[in-house]
């Protein structure tokens, strides 16, 4: 078993509503954006003006202009997953990290977050796109548990609207910044713990989703779309047939890229509302720290017995599910 020990999150101040978007003149009225994506707003760390005046044209000035660097934001995530679990920093032997837009080649974004946070511990970085959370966590998960540190800290900074051309209709709707981080183990027990991981990939399919070095966003949108609602669907029935019975405590949390793709999932999967928990509408598509964030904002929500499904899609492309499961 791989334990969670705690999970926390961290999005910035600024908002980007669908009027802002509209008040851009980029084609995008806040109805369209509603009906097409499902989306009501999302966070940035670029200030608005910025955003006005540039459009964000040049993708290699954005981390200049940002409010807060990732280790900022990676720090203040990791701080409140390491309360829930009540830890501190000096408890953790290993960080790693996973972002869609890394702001260094090198060194890991892990040593930056682990610096800010004055853990001094290895540090790795593992990317699988969206998808990296739930990958990172079957790899640790097929390691030995003797051959590991106690507690692992894993963190997420997604700063995705650093990357999106913000003259693009297409893409400007979609995303947000947001980050997470969870702490884990695979040799102290605790009260949620991950289990039937699994992961994938389609490496032909690699140039669907792309942010070349210094670019903008891009993606086959309609193809991706297709691919996220049928390797979700998958994953889901799978771990439903795993887990018989469960009906009225298995609920879903899927990769948030837009809210008419997890509904469909829902229906194909049969999943009420209730038992569907999301939050793209209030936050967009951040990247792969998206469906552990909606886990993180429900920590205390959850109940004894609870299954929760998490199923993750990326570029590569990528794909990943497993259960979170909370004690009995």
């Amino acid at each position: 078993m791989l334990f969670l020990h705690g999970l926390g999150h961290f999005y910035p101040e600024n908002v980007i509503d669908n009027k802002f978007l509209n008040d851009l003149g980029i084609g995008s009225d806040e109805q369209w954006i509603l009906e097409r994506v499902g989306i009501a707003a999302r966070r940035t760390s670029l200030p608005l003006d910025y955003i006005r005046q540039t459009l964000n044209k040049d993708p290699r000035a954005a981390a200049e202009a940002s409010t807060c660097t990732r280790a900022q934001a990676g720090a203040s995530a990791a701080l409140m997953a390491l309360n829930r679990a009540g830890l501190g920093p000096g408890d953790i032997g290993m960080v790693i990290s996973g972002t869609s837009t890394p702001g260094h080649t090198i060194p890991a974004e892990a040593s930056i977050i682990a610096s800010e946070l004055g853990i001094e511990a290895p540090c790795v970085d593992m990317n699988a796109a969206c998808s990296t959370f739930v990958v990172q966590l079957n790899f640790l998960s097929a390691m030995k548990p003797e051959k590991t540190p106690q507690f692992i800290l894993i963190v997420h900074p997604e700063n995705y609207t650093h990357v999106v051309d913000y003259s693009d209709r297409r893409v400007a709707p979609l995303f947000g910044d947001g980050t997470v981080a969870a702490v884990l183990s695979l040799r102290k027990p605790a009260r949620r713990w991950f289990e039937a991981l699994g992961y994938g990939s389609d490496p032909s399919s690699w140039d669907k989703v792309r942010i070349p070095a210094g670019r903008h966003f891009s993606q086959d949108g309609s193809q991706v779309q297709r691919f996220a609602i049928r390797k979700a669907t998958e994953a889901v029935r799978r771990l439903q047939a795993k887990y018989p019975g469960m009906e009225d405590q298995f609920k879903f949390v899927g990769h948030q890229a837009n809210l008419m793709m997890l509904n469909t999932v829902c229906r194909r999967c049969g999943i009420s509302e209730n038992r569907h928990l999301h939050n793209v509408v209030d936050f967009g598509n951040t990247g792969c720290s998206s469906a552990p964030a909606v886990l993180s904002q429900h920590w205390n929500e959850m109940q004894p017995g609870d299954h929760i499904a998490v199923a993750v899609v990326g570029s590569g492309l990528t794909w990943a599910h497993g259960l979170l499961k909370i004690k009995d």
